[in-house]
C-alpha cells in the first residue's frame, strides 16, 4: 500500500496536518483561556472597590460585618461565578462567601495583590485560589476600610468554582464539539488541497515511470523506439523535466549503443568466418601439396617435386603474412600499439618508399612515378607507421594494375596539411564496394578483381586514425583508383619568454 510515492506523500501530509491541527487547537485553547482571563480581569478590575462603596461595607471608618455577610449571601445568589474573601494584611483568610468545606487555604500570597494594586494595567495577574493549593486565578482586590488606613483586603476571585464548573461543561460539550468540527473541516480541506497539489506534482513522475517500464519491456534495438523517445523530450523547467529530458537522452544513447553493438557483433561474426576461411584456404592447399609429395614422391619427377614444394612454401608465406596482419590489426584495435609522433619531412619518406618499390613495379611492367610539390609542410606522425601505410598502398597498386600501366604518387597539401595520393591504372572499385573497402576481409564484386583479400587497408585506416590523419579512396575519371592519405602538421612551438634587449 505504501509502495507508491503518491501514497507516502498523502500519508505524510495527513500526519503533518494532524500534528499541526492538534498543536493549533492546544495553542488556541490556551490563548483563548489567557485572553478570557485578561478580558475578565480588565472588565472587573474595580469590582472589589465598587462592592465596598456600593454596598456600604465601611461605616464610620470601620468594616460593617453585617453588611459583608449580606454581600456574601447576595452575590452567591445573583453571581455565583465570583467568590468574595476578606483577607488580613498578611493574606490570612478572615471571611468568605464560598462553601467552608471546600476552602483549602488559610492564607493567600500577597505578592500578586501588591503587584496588581501598584499597576492595575498589568493583567492578567493571577492570585492564589483558596480552593486549591496549586491553582491560581484572576482576581480583583481593594484595601478595606480605606486605602489610607487599611486593615485588610476585599479579595474577589473572578472565576470561582461555579465558573470553572460551567466552563468545564461548556468545554466538554459545545466548545469541544465546535473545536472538533473546526479541526475536522480544516484538516479535510487542507488534505484535499494537498492531495490535489501532490497529484499534479507526481503526475509527470507517474508518466515517466510508465515510460521507463515501457522502455524496459520494449525492444529498444528497433529504430522506431529511438525516435519515439526522442520526440517526447520536453522543455526543461524544473528537476522533474530535467529528469524527463535526461531519460530521453539516455534512452536515445542506449538505443544507438545497442544498434552499434549489434552491428559490431555482426561484424565480429563475419570477421571470424572470413578469418577462418582465409586461414583455412592456404593451410589446406599447403597440406594437400605436402601430402601429395609424401605419397607420390617416387612417381614425381624432381621438377614436379620442386613445384609442389614451391607452392607449399608460397601458401605458407601467405598464411604467415595473414596471421601477422591479423595480430597487427588486433593490436591496433586494442590500442596496444600506439603511434609515437615526431616531426619529419613527408616528401623524403615518400621518395624513399617509391625507390624501394621501383624494382617490383619494373618486374610487373609498370611505370612508378613521383610528382607534385615536394615542399610540403612538416608532418607530425609516427614515421614507421606512415611508411607501413605507404608500403601497403603502393603494393596494392602494383598488384592490381595491369602490365603496361602506370602508378603515380602525387604530393600535395590540403588545408595546410601534407597529402600523398597513390593513383593506379587498374580497373577501379565498384561504387557499392567503395564504402566498405577499408573493412577487414571485405570481398566486394570489384571489376577486374580490384578488391582486397587481406587486412592491409583496414590496418592502414586504423593507423591513420590513431595518428589523427585521414585516408580516403575514389575512382579516377580516366580509370583506376586513387588512395590519398593526409597527415597532421607539427604543432607550433610555445612562445618564448625571453626578451631580447
Amino acid at each position: 500500500m505504501l509502495k507508491t510515492l503518491y501514497t507516502r506523500l498523502a500519508l505524510g501530509l495527513f500526519l503533518l496536518l494532524l500534528a499541526v491541527g492538534l498543536l493549533y487547537t492546544f495553542i488556541s485553547l490556551y490563548s483563548l483561556r489567557e485572553y478570557n482571563a485578561s478580558v475578565n480581569q480588565a472588565l472587573h478590575q474595580n469590582l472589589a472597590k465598587n462592592l465596598v462603596s456600593d454596598r456600604n461595607l465601611v461605616s464610620n471608618g470601620q468594616l460593617d460585618s453585617s453588611a459583608l455577610e449580606e454581600l456574601f449571601a447576595l452575590y452567591m445568589a445573583i453571581n455565583p461565578s465570583i467568590e468574595i474573601y476578606l483577607l488580613g494584611l498578611d493574606g490570612t483568610i478572615l471571611s468568605y462567601s464560598a462553601d467552608p468545606a471546600k476552602i483549602k487555604r488559610k492564607q493567600v500570597s500577597m505578592a500578586p495583590i501588591h503587584r496588581l494594586m501598584a499597576d492595575m494595567s498589568l493583567y492578567p495577574i493571577l492570585g492564589d485560589d483558596p480552593r486549591s493549593h496549586d491553582r491560581q486565578k484572576v482576581f480583583s482586590v481593594t484595601p478595606v476600610p480605606t486605602a489610607d488606613n487599611p486593615e485588610g483586603y476585599l479579595y474577589v476571585v473572578l472565576r470561582g468554582e461555579e465558573y470553572d464548573t460551567a466552563e468545564t461543561m461548556a468545554r466538554g460539550g459545545k466548545l469541544l464539539e465546535m473545536s472538533a468540527w473546526a479541526l475536522l473541516v480544516s484538516l479535510t480541506v487542507a488534505m484535499l488541497a494537498g492531495l490535489t497539489i501532490f497529484r499534479l506534482l507526481t503526475r509527470r513522475l507517474r508518466s515517466l515511470t510508465r515510460r521507463v517500464e515501457a522502455f524496459e519491456n520494449s525492444d529498444i534495438s528497433q529504430p522506431r523506439l529511438d525516435s519515439r523517445w526522442h520526440e517526447k523530450q520536453s522543455v526543461v523547467r524544473d528537476e522533474i523535466d530535467y529528469l524527463d529530458a535526461t531519460f530521453d537522452d539516455m534512452a536515445h544513447r542506449i538505443a544507438i549503443q545497442i544498434e552499434q553493438l549489434t552491428e559490431k557483433d555482426t561484424q565480429r561474426r563475419r570477421l571470424i568466418a572470413q578469418v577462418s576461411h582465409d586461414l583455412r584456404t592456404p593451410l589446406a592447399s599447403m597440406q594437400g601439396y605436402i601430402e601429395s609429395l609424401k605419397l607420390r614422391r617416387d612417381r614425381l619427377s624432381p621438377q614436379e617435386q620442386d613445384r609442389f614444394l614451391d607452392i607449399a612454401l608460397k601458401e605458407g608465406r601467405r598464411l604467415s603474412r595473414l596471421v601477422d596482419e591479423l595480430f597487427e590489426l588486433a593490436a591496433l584495435e586494442a590500442r596496444e600499439k600506439q603511434p609515437v609522433p615526431e616531426p619529419f619531412p613527408l616528401a623524403e619518406l615518400v621518395h624513399d618508399v617509391v625507390q624501394k618499390h621501383d624494382q617490383a613495379a619494373r618486374d610487373n611492367h609498370l611505370a612508378l612515378t613521383l610528382s607534385g610539390n615536394p615542399a610540403l609542410p612538416t608532418a607530425y606522425a609516427d614515421l614507421a607507421m606512415t611508411e607501413r601505410v605507404l608500403d601497403n598502398l603502393i603494393s596494392n597498386a602494383i598488384a592490381y594494375s595491369p602490365a603496361g600501366g602506370h602508378i603515380d604518387v602525387v604530393l600535395s597539401q590540403t588545408n595546410g596539411e601534407p597529402q600523398v595520393c597513390i593513383q593506379d591504372s587498374g580497373p577501379g572499385i565498384s561504387e557499392q564496394d567503395l564504402p566498405h573497402i577499408f573493412d577487414p576481409f571485405y570481398r566486394g564484386e570489384t571489376s577486374g578483381g580490384a578488391g582486397h583479400a587481406g587486412l592491409g587497408l583496414a590496418i592502414a585506416r586504423r593507423i591513420m586514425t590513431l595518428q589523427g590523419g585521414d585516408i580516403c579512396v575514389e575512382n579516377l575519371a580516366a580509370g583506376g583508383a586513387s588512395f590519398c592519405i593526409r597527415l597532421p602538421t607539427a604543432p607550433s612551438p610555445p612562445p618564448s619568454n625571453v626578451i631580447n634587449t
